[in-house]
């Protein structure tokens, strides 16, 4: 765990993997320590760290970083975000941003398209007061500051609505140790009171929207009217109806995150393979560089993905690259 100074106060951040950096917004609130020993979250992040830097960080108010702020504005949330890329020396990144992280990364972006390679928004919004009726939302909101524990149940269902009543306790437990009551309450109203939709059409960077099609926390209308803000945003549906990215076909989100990175990813150097290349490593790169995931270059090759991830792992050392974008171009050079 690393700390950094911002306006806001002190925040926490962690760094898995190596490749170009993917600096990830977490949401609402978060627990850098506490997130990590949810299995589904770790494997997400360990997988996308297998090509990039993964950067995730605390907002102020939760997880490690200060739990006091007075400050609940979106131009809060970037004055500590343009900390941390500066601070982290990044000059070029791609974003991922979930829930309110996404208005955060998109509004970023929006502003800095001479830093941000690529901009992925996942379960989010561009107006946070159409997430609920103004009723509902008081309601939640007065529930969460003055019954934390059955604020944070209530919430854990919404969020995981066929997930087993472990993991909603679980989920739940969670977030009461993310945030007190209070803290919660003022980071989710928050999120209700902001909007991006003024800035997203002057976003001039390649974005990929990413949505559950049956989450009740953030109806799937609503990333698509984000999508559509956004010129030459790509919006895929992601299958099933748990909110958080990880808690539900990982392999999916996976697949469509690093499929898109792939595509967008900075220019680089030559590549030139150290040691001889086998004619079945050819044969996967020849289809990574075709544009086909992991799993269908197993179902083309009749091996099994754990198979095809060998292959690009013995690509990556005889290559010395990172990334599988690095590799179509490798392949595609011939």
């Amino acid at each position: 765990m690393r700390f950094v100074s911002t306006p806001a106060g002190q925040v926490a951040y962690s760094v898995t993997g190596s490749g170009p950096p993917l600096v990830y917004l977490l949401g609402w609130i978060s627990h850098l320590e506490l997130m990590w020993d949810l299995p589904d979250h770790r494997r997400f992040v360990e997988e996308l760290a297998r090509e990039y830097t993964v950067i995730r960080y605390d907002r102020v108010g939760c997880g490690l970083s200060n739990r006091s702020r007075d400050d609940f504005t979106l131009e809060s949330e970037l004055a500590v975000l343009d900390a941390l890329t500066g601070q982290l020396g990044l000059d070029r990144y791609a974003l991922l941003g979930s829930c309110e992280g996404g208005q955060v990364a998109a509004a970023h972006a929006a502003r800095r398209p001479d830093a941000v390679t690529a901009l992925l928004v996942y379960g989010s919004c561009a107006d946070g007061g159409q997430l609920a009726p103004a009723d509902v939302r008081a309601s939640v909101l007065s529930t969460v500051r003055a019954h934390w524990g059955l604020g944070s149940r209530v919430l854990a269902d919404i969020w995981l609505p066929d997930a087993p009543a472990e993991s909603v306790a679980g989920f739940a437990r969670l977030q009461r140790g993310a945030a007190t009551a209070g803290m919660a309450a003022d980071l989710l109203d928050m999120y209700y009171r902001m909007r991006v939709g003024a800035v997203l059409p002057a976003i001039r960077v390649p974005t990929l929207v990413l949505h559950r099609r049956g989450s009740r926390a953030v109806p799937f209308d609503l990333g698509r009217r984000m999508a559509g803000l956004i010129p030459g945003a790509q919006l895929v549906a992601l299958e099933g109806r748990a909110q958080p990215i990880y808690a539900e076909r990982v392999d999916a989100a996976v697949g469509a995150i690093r499929s898109f990175l792939d595509r967008h990813a900075p220019a680089a150097g030559a590549v030139t393979a150290t040691k001889p290349v086998t004619a079945r490593e050819r044969q996967v790169a020849a289809l990574l560089a075709a544009g086909l995931t992991n799993a269908d270059i197993g179902r083309r090759l009749g091996v099994s993905v754990r198979t095809v991830d060998a292959h690009l792992e013995h690509l990556r050392n005889k290559l010395g690259v990172r990334t599988r974008a690095q590799i179509a171009v490798w392949s595609a050079a011939g």
